[in-house]
């Protein structure tokens, strides 16, 4: 009976130790960045999802790879979908043909339609090769609306029309030949397919002509000479869907503009600005719209645009006006209602439309509400017209910060910060303190006793100065503390710290080469943001590692290319920069310490690191990866004034392996406890090695994994263990922490009850590492106050091994970017964090489902349920409660850092990548601090209720007591 009411508790226990969050907690302990991408200039447009209502959607295919639509109105996000799990690099094609219920996208091998309204798929077709264009087809034979989409097969073009609402290949053209597809067209009449045809760096123009109903060729035409094009950036436009449509390229000195109307063999040249450095193009998609477009040409400081006809009789193609010169960038963007088409200009100044038939300026707005240091670099508008002579426009416009803002007739209505997504690199740094208060604290400390008390005595006397200041603010804070704000976080925009510890500053870089400060007490409020431009040195950035020095204040980030650059963490500043090419390329870069202090160590390629400065040499072993299969330790010697590594040991797979995952602790990552306590109060005392690190090598033909703990200070390995039946193409990922550690991975398996069935699914396996195999057992270790790596006893006939201990569980879908929650003195249980894909979220998994003591084949004694064991079940379901984001649709999360509080029972999360997300997790619940729920006005009521009674019954009491001393006196 015992047993069972036991176990009746663990179970009512059970669902509030794995709740992730309390609903009353969203929006107050954590935050999200709901982002897209930095929207592209050609897959960006304004679409009606339903043709019979007036209200528009703003669509986009981001250089993310993520497509979306959102409320123009409010800059919400009414759906997206992230075409691909991995985060692409710009590319991808979006199209919506008008009055059309659907939009298609095409990126990589796949061709998709989505509702428009509703973002479901509707179809999803792929086929082999990469997509180079996708269009769609207002003009059909039944009045549909289908697609054409262009692929580059092996030494093959290949066009496909598609059914727009079943997704069938109507009909498919091939052309075995070694041209470039570059894009696909059509006019009311035939289809074009544009081609670059010749040798590298020798191009020429070929068009094929099709016939839009059997998709055979109609004819083939050459365009221009060999050589007028070097690759396939070189032309810029090709027009779809327009009654005549155009391709156009330029010379090589950016001097002619040369033009040519899809369909005929002629081509005809128009003279460029001075000194121009590209150049635009912008023309309507619609068969009915006039055949006008506008070319953009920029310059260096300044910017134009001309504006053509073109003649449908004669294919004649004329410059109507041109709009004047401007300093500075301007967005154009071609916006269209019926036959009409309209041209918008946004520039820092000012917002303007023209109709494509004169130069007259229809409207013309100053810009409000916008940065001056901003400037749009492309635009999608849409133009309403009022009344005879009244339009409206809004714009949305890409700035040159990375943002996406809505202009409503040269008002800002609302601005995303897209630039955050992307985000491949983050890092915790503490909010820096006044640099004077730090400059006095480290005197005094170096100062004998005396002199240091009267310093800070008189320090004192001298801050009486702010004590009015302070007694004013008093009543505010004893409400906000009442209240529970400074609990929650406030919404200052000033930058401090806070009792409880949850005011932090997180500093993540962008892919884009961009560097942003981020108030993690303050909902992810961005603090500061900058280019770092002057330090990428490719696109997309690639980031090897960041590191904050919380002692300076200042954040390091190394690059590839030997590039670094070193910013104030609070204010963004630029404190030291080295451009790429001045540092040999970088493999890695890791933390060391040194005699200068702590840095970002280089590594070359192949593991080389060369020779350092003395006073700047690492303290320890130096792990590198110096081969695909290989790892090596490297120590540091004085040679002179430099330091020269020497190889310590190395570590080799097998030759038919890789290594694809090597997990390290954290840097934080404090032991609160040597031994755990069992249910019959003895102890099992835990392995602890910091220097212990996880490595995941795969072999491809075998299907294979083999995870290996190593000593990273002897290379020695501690224990290994193989995996059969792996998919090697799938993510796998480790994560260690303690003395224990974890891997996830997609292989088979067989269930106990069913030897023989073969099964796949998701697994985690986690290991716990203790001395001994028996309970208060120190193992050869015993009592020893020391320990070493190379050479732990004297006692120990060989290297002393833990004991492991593992249990394998099947999850209910794949996760990834595992992390281990973090606190303060390591007392508060640790806990599992990962990314969910397919759920879009962040889970966070606690010790006691995924305990590898769990009983096989039987309930628990007495003594394991109250220590928390329970029968060990294989399936782990990754349902809500273990979801630390709530309802909230996260995604392309790369990576999740962590970080602790002051309060012990508190750890900070953040995830970054498409989305960024942050939040504040409690594994063994808040046992340190009040929760929102508590009733703190009650509480004081109560204790001025009992304060106020007892003042006035006192002299009651004492009156009665005194006169029961008359009475018994008398």
């Amino acid at each position: 009976m015992q047993f069972s009411i036991r176990a009746f508790a663990i179970l009512l226990a059970l669902p509030a130790a794995v709740r992730a969050v309390f609903e009353d907690e969203v929006n107050h302990i954590d935050y999200h960045h709901e982002l897209l991408g930095v929207p592209q200039r050609e897959t960006t447009f304004f679409h009606r999802p339903r043709p019979d209502d007036k209200a528009s959607l703003l669509y986009t295919l981001s250089d993310l790879g993520v497509l979306g639509a959102v409320n123009p109105s409010t800059g919400s996000i009414v759906w997206r979908q992230l075409l691909q799990n991995n985060i692409t690099s710009q590319g991808g094609h979006l199209r919506a043909a008008a009055d059309a219920k659907w939009v298609a996208s095409a990126l990589g091998s796949s061709v998709q339609a989505w509702d428009a309204l509703t973002g479901r798929n509707v179809w999803s077709l792929d086929f082999d090769g990469q997509v180079k264009d996708l269009e769609v087809m207002e003009l059909t034979e039944n009045g549909r609306k289908d697609t054409l989409a262009l692929y580059q097969e092996q030494g093959a073009t290949v066009a496909r029309r598609i059914h727009g609402s079943e997704g069938r290949v109507v009909w498919e053209f091939r052309a075995v030949n070694d041209d470039i597809p570059l894009q696909v067209s059509t006019n009311s009449e035939k289809v074009f397919v544009v081609s670059l045809h010749g040798s590298f760096l020798s191009y020429g123009l070929k068009v094929t002509v099709l016939d839009p109903l059997t998709g055979k060729k109609l004819d083939e035409i050459t365009i221009g000479t060999k050589g007028e094009v070097q690759k396939e950036q070189d032309v810029m436009f090709v027009g779809a869907n327009s009654a005549a449509p155009v391709v156009a390229w330029t010379d090589n000195a950016m001097t002619k503009l040369k033009v040519n109307v899809l369909g005929t063999k002629g081509k005809t040249e128009f003279p460029l600005l001075a000194d121009t450095r590209s150049v635009e193009i912008h023309a309507p998609h619609h068969v009915q719209s006039q055949p006008h477009f506008l070319v953009q040409s920029r310059t260096k400081t300044a910017n134009k645009a001309d504006v053509f006809h073109v003649d449908l009789k004669s294919n004649a193609i004329t410059k109507a006006y041109d709009l004047p010169l401007l300093d500075g960038e301007s967005a154009f963007s071609t916006s269209t209602a019926g036959s009409n088409v309209y041209f918008t200009r946004v520039t820092p100044d000012e917002v303007l439309i023209v109709a494509s038939t004169s130069h007259g300026v229809l409207g013309r707005w100053p810009l409000k509400g916008a940065d001056a240091k901003t400037e749009a670099l492309h635009a999608v508008s849409e133009v309403v017209k009022k009344s005879e002579d009244s339009f409206a426009v809004r714009s949305a416009a890409v700035l040159d910060s990375d943002d996406w803002a809505m202009v409503r007739n040269g008002e800002v209505a609302w601005t995303r910060p897209e630039g955050l997504s992307g985000a491949i690199a983050a890092t915790w740094a503490e909010i820096p303190e006044s640099e004077d208060l730090a400059k006095t604290l480290d005197a005094e400390a170096h100062s004998n006793p005396i002199a240091a008390y009267i310093h800070r005595v008189n320090r004192h006397i001298n801050d009486l100065q702010y004590l009015p200041a302070f007694l004013q603010s008093v009543p505010g804070r004893l409400l906000s503390t009442i209240l529970g704000t400074d609990i929650l976080g406030g919404t200052s925009t000033v930058l401090s710290r806070d009792t409880f510890g949850f005011n932090k500053l997180v500093v993540l870089a962008t892919q884009r080469g961009k560097l942003y400060g981020l108030d993690a007490g303050n909902h992810g409020r961005i603090v500061w943001s900058k280019s770092a431009r002057e330090t990428p040195s490719t696109n997309p950035w690639n980031v090897k590692a960041i590191h904050a020095d919380d002692a300076k204040g200042f954040v390091t980030i190394r690059g590839a290319d030997g590039e670094y650059i070193i910013v104030h963490s609070d204010t963004g500043k630029t404190v030291e920069t080295m451009g790429p090419g001045l540092w040999p390329p970088v493999e890695s870069a890791v933390l060391v310490d040194s005699a200068a202090g702590p840095w970002l160590l280089p590594i070359g390629l192949e593991g080389k690191i060369g020779e350092v400065p003395l006073q700047f040499a690492p303290k320890q072993i130096v792990v590198v990866r110096s081969a695909i299969n290989e790892l090596k330790g490297v120590t540091f010697e004085p040679k002179g004034e430099q330091a020269v590594e020497i190889p310590a040991w190395i570590y080799t797979t097998k030759a038919t392996q890789r290594i694809v995952d090597v997990a390290t602790r954290s840097k934080h990552d404090p032991i609160a406890s040597i031994g755990r306590v069992l249910g019959d109060r003895s102890v099992k005392y835990k392995y602890l090695n910091p220097n212990a690190i996880v490595v995941s090598a795969v072999d491809d033909a075998a299907s294979t994994l083999t995870v290996s703990l190593l000593d990273s200070v002897s290379g020695q390995v501690l224990t290994s263990s193989t995996y059969e039946g792996v998919d090697t193409n799938q993510e796998i990922t480790c994560a260690v922490a303690e003395n224990w550690f974890v891997c996830t991975f997609f292989g088979e398996y067989t269930l106990r009850e069913s030897p023989a069935q073969l099964l796949k699914g998701h697994q985690l396996v986690i290991s716990d590492l203790y001395e001994s195999e028996l309970s208060d057992d120190r193992g050869p270790l015993g009592n020893s106050a020391n320990f070493s790596s190379l050479e732990p006893i004297d006692l120990a006939s060989s290297l002393v091994l833990p004991s492991v201990v593992s249990k394998t569980f099947v999850l209910s879908g794949p996760i990834s970017a595992l992390a281990v929650t973090q606190t303060r003195q390591g007392i508060t249980t640790r806990q599992l964090l990962a990314y969910a894909p397919e759920l879009h979220s962040i889970i966070g998994i606690p010790r006691m489902i995924i305990e590898p003591r769990r009983v096989v084949g039987r309930d628990p004694t007495p003594a394991e349920a109250e220590e928390g064991i329970t029968r060990y079940s294989p399936a782990v379901e990754l349902d809500s409660r273990l979801m630390i984001t709530h309802e909230r649709d996260i995604i392309g999360v790369q990576d999740i850092i962590t970080a602790p509080a002051i309060l012990e029972s508190t750890s900070l999360v953040f995830a970054y990548g498409v989305d960024i997300f942050g939040s504040r997790v409690t594994p063994s619940m808040a046992f340190d601090v009040l929760g929102k729920g508590f009733n703190k006005v009650t509480l004081i009521g109560t204790v001025v209720a009992l304060t106020a009674g007892v003042l006035f019954l006192g002299p009651m009491v004492r009156k009665k007591q005194i006169n029961l001393r008359w009475q018994a006196a008398t």
